[in-house]
């Protein structure tokens, strides 16, 4: 069944999460006027990057169709996107290690860094030490932060290191923009490396987590990185639940909660009801937010449930960093839940997202603390696949509401006149695209995986929802 995105009227606040990517920080913003826009791009699937030349901005530059990717938002407002599977410049799609920016004033996009082609090694160089000739390896499904100076981080993910086979990673990396150059800070130039979790709660420059791809990550007020589980391998039969926090000051990480074995099932206790015996099953991309008082909550992704079954969930953790407890809020507790679809635009406490994975890894605070979250790959109503519904969940009353979008999976793009806003216009269902919101409170989607106008595949369409 094709369905059509109708968005209601809403305030934005950006919420810039890591991998989305998951975790960020939020500023309240201006009402605007509904409407999606096709910016640039290919309607269609399996576009080539135009790469142009490094450094130099083109109106004629733009990446390839890609998914799990990362990016993030600079002091500038600025768009930026490393990596992830799919098209560099011609040939065959492979993993990624390109770093771009996009200026929203001028609307061109530069290559930055890394390689036009595919599957290109890591140049570690020295391990705290900035160069020139340092770059994170193609990847996959890493995890990202901004931190309050303005660099950009970059954690794991399911790609090459150094030398070798390709695997899961888990170095982490700064990139300072003003010197445009990377440096590799912690974890190995290797693959599948075994994770040292010391002493829960002690921080310890020995401690590091194992290799994984598709965690969710935040930054909280002091500064400090976190992480949330995610998988030790490409197939995801190994899943974590630890969570780690990471002081860029000191270069420590903590093992703060969670488990040091995979596949650890969800203990839920009561819904609503916080325990320090509360914790989430082990899973990969999730899809995150986090509140101005620094709560942060995760929904859903592939992983353990309450009776050890792997599968899509839909259940809604909270969990607050002052207390270092967990809260099960909505959802069930095993996996492979559809969604429920109450009225349209209407607050229900029988409607409930379906069980999903594969994050687009932004999602949104509304001015009156309401989460929202687009798409993925999961079940609808009756079916599964790629999705384009559009939920808002409000803490207060604990209930949500489908916003927009289809009730079923696999709807096509309808892409309008490039650069027209038009209420027909909406993005067709995919997953692991990115996305960033800018000072003005418009929504920006780029790529991923899924459908085009007619056909299914790497996507390289940029839209904007004013």
């Amino acid at each position: 069944m094709r369905g059509v995105i109708k968005l209601l009227p809403m305030v934005l606040v950006a919420a810039i999460t890591a991998c989305g990517s998951g975790g960020g920080s939020s500023a309240v913003v201006n009402p605007v006027v509904n409407g999606w826009s096709w910016i640039g791009g290919s309607n269609e699937s399996g576009a080539y990057g135009v790469y142009g030349l490094q450094g130099v901005p083109a109106a004629s530059n733009i990446p390839g169709g890609r998914y799990i990717s990362v990016s993030w938002v600079d002091n500038d407002g600025n768009f930026w996107l490393f990596g992830g599977s799919g098209n560099a410049a011609n040939g065959v799609s492979g993993n990624l290690n390109d770093l771009w920016k996009y200026t929203p004033s001028t609307k061109q996009w530069v290559w930055m860094s890394g390689a036009s082609t595919i599957n290109a090694y890591g140049s570690y160089g020295t391990m705290g030490v900035a160069a020139a000739g340092n770059v994170p390896g193609a990847r996959l499904g890493a995890v990202s932060w901004k931190d309050s100076a303005g660099n950009l981080w970059l954690f794991g993910g399911f790609g090459n290191a150094a030398n070798g086979v390709a695997g899961a990673l888990n170095d982490l990396w700064k990139y300072n923009i003003s010197s445009n150059q990377w440096t590799w800070v912690s974890g190995s130039n290797t693959i599948s490396a075994t994770g040292v979790y010391g002493t829960k709660g002690i921080p310890s420059n020995s401690n590091v987590p194992g290799a994984r791809l598709g965690s969710v990550g935040w930054v909280d007020k002091n500064g400090s990185i976190w992480l949330f589980g995610g998988a030790a391998d490409i197939l995801t039969a190994r899943v974590y639940n630890d969570l780690w926090k990471f002081n860029p000051s000191s270069n420590e990480w903590t093992w703060v909660a969670g488990e040091s074995s995979v596949n650890i099932p969800g203990i839920y206790g009561v819904q609503g009801i916080p325990a320090l015996t509360n914790q989430p099953g082990g899973r990969l991309d999730s899809i995150s937010w986090q509140e101005s008082n620094g709560k942060v909550w995760i929904f859903g992704g592939h992983g353990i449930d309450a009776v050890g079954k792997l599968g899509n969930l839909n259940d809604l953790w909270s969990y607050s960093p002052d207390t270092n407890i967990w809260t099960w809020n909505s959802g069930s507790n095993v996996s492979g839940a559809y969604g429920t679809y109450a009225k349209q635009g209407t607050a229900s406490p029988n409607s409930i997202p379906g069980a999903r994975e594969h994050r687009i890894p932004i999602s949104w605070v509304d001015s009156g603390g309401n989460l929202l979250m687009l798409g993925g790959d999961g079940n609808g109503a009756s079916t599964s696949g790629i999705l384009n519904d559009l939920w808002s969940y409000n803490p207060a009353n604990n209930q949500w509401t489908w916003v927009g979008g289809s009730t079923e999976s696999n709807a096509f793009g309808s892409y309008g006149t490039l650069g027209a806003t038009a209420v027909g216009n909406q993005p067709g269902a995919r997953m692991d695209g990115v996305g960033w919101v800018d000072s003005s409170g418009s929504l920006w989607l780029f790529g991923g995986s899924g459908n085009g106008a007619n056909s299914n595949g790497y996507l390289n369409d940029f839209w904007k929802y004013n």
